[in-house]
């Protein structure tokens, strides 16, 4: 019986040298120190990109705060060295007639703000939630002043607000009514800072709202429609109930923002009239770079943090409770 000879290298992968190649198994030590190898390198690829983030967070929000909460208890001008002070800066604040009055201020802006800037984003999110078309061109508009400059809007309600020829006074004027100095009036210049802050800011939350609004299941609408309850009873008896956790979260990140506002009465009052409008925050603006005092400039944020935290720790230990 005639037997073919197999050429060379057809049933197995022949070496430069001729030699068929041999194949390492994956269990020997080669093996098991190249997986380790690529490993590390692994890990050091995401530890590199970690320490970055690290950093970043330690020079620009580590560091600051560090150094904030050192300056309160010095005597800094940036023109001479710093001097120990120890508690000298608070016992200022509260010696100063305008600490008061700025956190006076400060409480009845932050009221206001949710007597207006908390209903109004709901309101229109319940309303808006119940058109079937154009829902994108009206969140759009809702959401637009959000994505204005706040320099502009700013610029643009001072020209709403002016005593001569502004909108809101023209359209007084057609009415029969009385002008109204909005700005130089004690009584409603707080108001109409209000006003700006609600129309600027309640876009972002009007669409939080409607997102928490298509999360709720339909068939408690039809069970409550069922039951005969009116629109007033599936609002109070189903939305608000369903939407409790979002409401909760916004009211705080309000509270926590309203506290810290500067741009409004910055821009529109200057603090006037007769300090009517002077926040927390324009008052640590005058005490950094009018009086150029960072030292009580730093005690007084410190006294805001402080404040703030405490709210916080007890809103959500409350809340936590009644849920």
């Amino acid at each position: 019986m005639k037997t073919t000879a197999r050429p060379e290298g057809a049933g197995a992968t022949a070496a430069p040298s001729g030699r068929p190649k041999e194949h390492k198994p994956t269990g020997t030590p080669e093996a098991a120190r190249s997986h380790r190898a690529r490993r590390i390198r692994e890990n050091l690829v995401a530890y590199a990109f970690l320490g970055a983030g690290i950093v970043v967070f330690a020079v620009f929000s580590w560091y600051p705060i560090v150094r904030g909460w050192l300056l309160g208890f010095q005597q800094v001008t940036f023109a001479q060295p710093a001097q120990w002070v120890g508690l000298d800066n608070f016992r200022r604040l509260f010696d100063d007639p305008l600490f008061v009055t700025a956190w006076q201020n400060t409480a009845r802006f932050t009221a206001l703000a949710l007597v207006f800037g908390f209903a109004a984003p709901l309101a229109t999110a319940i309303v808006l939630n119940e058109f079937r078309s154009a829902r994108g061109y009206l969140r759009m508009t809702v959401y637009l002043p959000v994505m204005l400059p706040p320099i502009v809007t700013m610029l643009l309600w001072r020209w709403f607000y002016d005593p001569g020829p502004g909108l809101f006074n023209s359209a007084l004027e057609v009415l029969h009514l009385p002008a109204q100095q909005w700005l130089e009036s004690e009584n409603l210049a707080m108001v109409s800072l209000v006003l700006v802050s609600t129309w600027a800011n309640m876009g972002t939350t009007t669409l939080i709202y409607l997102a928490a609004l298509g999360g709720i299941p339909g068939q408690l609408y039809e069970a409550a429609e069922l039951d005969g309850a009116s629109i007033r009873q599936r609002l109070w008896h189903v939305t608000l109930p369903q939407m409790r956790f979002i409401l909760m979260i916004t009211l705080l990140l309000q509270v926590l923002g309203t506290m810290q506002v500067f741009i409004e009465p910055y821009i529109l009052t200057g603090g006037g009239p007769n300090d009517a409008t002077v926040t927390v925050l324009l008052l640590l603006f005058r005490y950094a770079f009018v009086y150029n005092d960072f030292g009580l400039a730093s005690a007084m944020s410190m006294l805001l943090f402080v404040v703030l935290g405490l709210f916080s720790l007890v809103y959500l230990r409350l809340t936590r409770s009644k849920g």
